[in-house]
């Protein structure tokens, strides 16, 4: 973690301003914790990556394996007893999403030169250069390595911490990754100039993604989506396809750009093994507020 993004973190249940005890430095914060002296919470930072969850012994339970590699991987005694004193106190969960979320992040990096992703970068060079930047659902940062060699300062979140480990190889002054739930609020009320959410709607309730990153918005707002909610028993409550998210937009004050008002379908290709690719026709909107 860099230390100038502390000037941004605050604490995701009371909002208040987060205090740093580091463990390990060298260019950037290798381990240390983070906490809110107000609510008692604790966020470690763990190979260079702070992990802001609002229960971070739930977060564990849910990947009981990245649990044992993170302690494997931190030396600080201090780190290792609080590892260790969560993993002991976790529920085992059946569920385990580590392996999943190592298979995605590696799909991602397999897929990096998707024709989508040159799209989108043509996209984003068009629009103004920004103070702050945001990227919900960041995955392994592709974007966000892009954005930061022509922007000020730019943080990526995403709840997998191996899509996050692979984004942060990529080091640059301006660039911060955080594990971190979307629905958050890991920067308080801060407002950011541009905000991205590519492909994420069926990870989260879509017209709450909406409200949230509104509250956060004071500038260009880039989504994309190919409408793919079919998740089984995970998937959201209230999908939303190329009209709703329009109309959804609108009704939340944005103004959408003329040439996105019409669906689009930009190619995305997925390598999910040697043998197979996944195709998705993604639609892209992109607005102001």
């Amino acid at each position: 973690m860099h230390e100038f993004s502390l000037n941004f973190l605050r604490c995701v249940r009371c909002g208040s301003k987060l205090e740093l005890d580091v463990f390990k430095k060298e260019t950037e914060i290798e381990e240390g914790i983070l906490e809110c002296k107000k609510c008692a919470l604790y966020f470690p930072i763990i190979q260079k990556i702070p992990i802001i969850w609002d229960d971070f012994s739930k977060y564990i339970s849910e990947r009981i394996m990245l649990g044992g590699k993170l302690y494997n991987s931190v030396s600080h005694d201090k780190m290792k007893k609080f590892l260790k004193h969560l993993l002991s106190n976790s529920k085992r969960n059946t569920d385990d999403r580590t392996t999943l979320e190592e298979r995605w992040s590696k799909i991602y990096q397999n897929s990096q030169k998707s024709k989508f992703y040159s799209i989108i970068k043509n996209k984003l060079g068009a629009i103004p250069k920004s103070k702050l930047v945001l990227e919900c659902g960041c995955s392994i940062g592709i974007l966000g390595s892009f954005l930061a060699d022509s922007n000020q300062n730019v943080f990526g979140i995403d709840r997998s911490f191996s899509a996050i480990s692979i984004a942060k190889k990529t080091q640059k002054d301006n660039l911060d990754y955080f594990v971190a739930d979307l629905m958050s609020d890991v920067f308080g009320k801060t407002k950011f100039d541009l905000i991205l959410a590519l492909n994420i709607l069926e990870l989260v309730e879509p017209k709450d993604l909406l409200q949230h990153i509104s509250k956060q918005l004071q500038g260009n707002f880039v989504i994309s989506d190919p409408y793919d909610f079919d998740r089984g028993k995970n998937s959201v409550k209230t999908p939303l396809d190329e009209l709703a998210l329009r109309a959804s937009l609108e009704e939340l004050g944005f103004a959408i750009a003329v040439k996105t008002k019409k669906p689009s379908y930009l190619t995305w290709n997925l390598k999910l093994n040697p043998r197979t690719t996944l195709n998705y026709k993604v639609d892209l909107i992109i607005a102001k507020k």
